[in-house]
Order: structure tokens, then sequence, then C-alpha cells
């Protein structure tokens, strides 16, 4: 229900904004009381400057939906139909009291929220997969594509970059963990933050970056922009979508050939996922230091295999992308969620090339499930002389 509005009156919003938006009018406080009288109601006062607020968030807002996308804590909203809505505020998913009038209504504010993105959504067009003005993520469905109704995923973007400090407190960082991060971030080492779906890594990685010098220039290629790091000197490129007569796409490996020519101290790609994976490792391996990204990957000893796929499907060969990853690329931060829903880096691992001329990833530090103390691993050698710590040791 829409803060604000009496029990029983979304409603009449909805029908008070179904007559605005065939009118043509908008949610003024005059329009409203006129729509509202049409309706037979009788609303006066407060009531009505409440109900224009409910109306105007239906027709330009997400309606129902935004108060939780204005809950810093939420991170994704999930509209499977009229009667359930679920969100994440970093548990795991779970549902909550937001309902809808019916499937047109939920259909409506798809089609509104692909429309403020300046895409379409129809029967010819049923998916849409776009980026909203305030960095929001819509990804809709229409029927008869989803049986069952129209389904919307709203992911949403970050408004600040959490501080190291913060992901210690919320247990995504162990303690003895932070340091390590922040060593590597200081030694302009090489890095990939990989994990599943949901798992926080495009929030690590815009922490991570906040730690950079802030003499150094950071030159962010994304999709869509979702990295926020703490930084006073960031540079953004963003991919386009073509138009609907299929002109005017850029995509990431366009952008990241043009990153190389504007002086990044650091080249960051927000998610490896196609061919850019053979300009990344191109750069990293021609003097570019201290880049970094994410990719998908359900362990970080799934990531050779990962880096190879996305490789061998843009032309560049098994031995070549190997070599280039073993040459390039120094530390994996692997991060999951566990049982009760919560994010956690759960792994830091090295890069290592084997007798067979393939790249294996080693464990270095894995955090103790009891106490958050650093169990060190057979690459934990490695990690100390990427990090500067074994020379601190030694001294």
């Amino acid at each position: 229900m829409t803060a604000g509005v009496a029990p029983g009156g979304s409603e009449l919003v909805d029908r008070v904004a179904d007559r605005l938006a065939r009118t043509g009018s908008l949610a003024t406080p005059g329009a409203v009381a006129a729509a509202l009288r049409a309706e037979g109601s009788l609303v006066a006062g407060q009531a009505v400057l409440d109900i224009v607020g409910a109306v105007r968030s239906e027709l330009t807002g997400a309606g129902p939906l935004d108060d939780l996308l204005a809950d810093p804590e939420v991170s994704d909203v999930l509209v499977n139909g009229p009667e359930e809505v679920w969100v994440d505020r970093g548990g795991g998913l779970v549902r909550v009291g937001v309902r809808f009038r019916d499937d047109a209504a939920v259909r409506r504010l798809a089609q509104r929220l692909a429309a403020s993105a300046g895409r379409r959504l129809d029967l010819a067009r049923p998916t849409v997969d776009a980026r909203l003005r305030d960095g929001t993520r819509l990804h809709a469905v229409l029927p008869p594509v989803s049986p069952t109704g129209t389904l919307i995923s709203l992911r949403t973007s970050r408004r600040r970059a959490f501080t190291l400090e913060d992901l210690v407190s919320r247990e995504t960082v162990a303690p003895g963990l932070a340091e390590v991060l922040r060593d590597l971030v200081r030694a302009r080492a090489s890095f990939l933050v990989t994990g599943g779906t949901g798992t926080g890594k495009t929030t690590l990685l815009s922490t991570l970056l906040s730690l950079a010098a802030p003499t150094q220039r950071l030159v962010l290629v994304e999709d869509s922009g979702e990295l926020r790091p703490d930084h006073p000197h960031v540079v953004r490129l963003e991919a386009r979508q073509a138009n609907v007569e299929g002109q005017g796409e850029v995509d990431l490996r366009d952008l990241v050939r043009q990153a190389l020519r504007m002086r990044p101290d650091r080249l960051v790609v927000g998610e490896v996922r196609g061919g850019e994976v053979v300009e990344l490792l191109a750069a990293l391996n021609t003097g570019h230091e201290g880049g970094c990204g994410t990719v998908h990957a359900n362990t970080a000893a799934a990531l050779p295999a990962r880096i190879e796929a996305l490789a061998l499907a843009a032309g560049l060969g098994r031995d070549a992308a190997h070599s280039q990853l073993a040459a390039g690329l120094d530390a994996v931060v692997h991060l999951v969620r566990d049982r009760r829903g919560a994010r956690r880096v759960a792994e830091v691992g090295v890069l290592q090339r084997g007798p067979d001329g393939l790249v294996h990833v080693v464990t270095a530090l894995t955090p103790a499930a009891a106490d958050g103390r650093l169990a060190r691993g057979p690459g934990a050698g490695r990690l100390d002389d990427l990090t500067g710590r074994s020379r601190v040791s030694a001294s």
C-alpha cells in the first residue's frame, strides 16, 4: 500500500491514475480532486494531498515499489505478478506485503519504467533489459513469455560506497582479511572479484577502488553504471544498446579499447562477460597495472575455465588465453552467500601456471568459519610477495 493513503485507498489511487492517464492530465491537486469527484469519492484536505503524492508516484515513479527502492538496505525488488513481491536486504529474499490491483497494473508499471529508459515493452518486444535514470537496473517480461503474468526485476544502484570497515562490521570481510585486501590495492596488483549472482561483487569492488591512491585515474567501463567508488578521479564509460532500428550500439569491447587511450592508472571492467575479456587481458599484459573487474564464477577455481570460455568465443585461442591470464592477472577474491543469505569473502587466491600450460587458482587465504581468523593455503607465500607482506614480516 502507498504510504499516507488510507486503508482501502490503493484501488482509488489506481482508478484516479487510470483516469488521468486516459485524459493526459497532470497529477495536480485540482486535477486529482476533479478525478476524485468523477469517481464519486468525497475526499478533502490532507487526504487529497496524500492521494496527489500517491498518484504522482503511480504515474511517474515506481508506484507501490517506491518505498522499497528508497530503502538503502534493499538491493533487489522482484515482482512475480500482482500478489507476490520479494526484496533482498542483504540476508536473502523476503516476501513483503506490497500488492498490485491486478496484472494490468504490473504491466503498466513495467511499460512505464521501460519507456522512461527509452525502451519498448509490448507484444512485439515482450522483454526488456535497461537502466533507469537513477542507475536502477530493470528487467521485465510480459505474457505470454511469462505465462503466470508480468515479471519485474529491479536491482538498485548503491547510493554510496561502503568502506572496508563497513564490510567488516557486516561480516562480509573477515577482520584479518581487510588489511590483506588493502595491501592488494596499494600494491597495484591486478585482480578479479568472482562469485555468483547477488553475492556482492560490485559492492566489494567499489569498496576496494575507493582505497586507490587519490592521485590515480580510474577509468570504469560498464554495461550499466553500478560501481560507486569514493574516489576523487573517476571517469565512466557505459555501453549503449542498439536503438529500435538496430543502430548505434557501443559494446564493452569497443569501450575497453577507448579506455586504453584515456591514460588510465587503473582500468576497471565492471563485469567481464563477453569479448571484452580479450582487450582486458591484453591491457593487463601491456603495462596497465592494478586493472580489475568482476566475473561470474561459482568458485575461485572455476575462474580460468570461465575466462577461457569467454576468450574462445571472442576468437582468442586456449593457449593464448592462459598465457595472458598467467602473465597479467595476480589474484582472485571470491564471494559467496552462506545459508543465511549473508554475503562474505570466502577465499583469496593467486594464479599459477601448471606443467600443462594451463592456469590454476591456488588458495592463499580463507577465513576460518568460527572466529574469522585466516587459514593460510599453498598460495599464501605468493600473495605475501604480491602485497609486500613478506617484506614486512621479514623486517
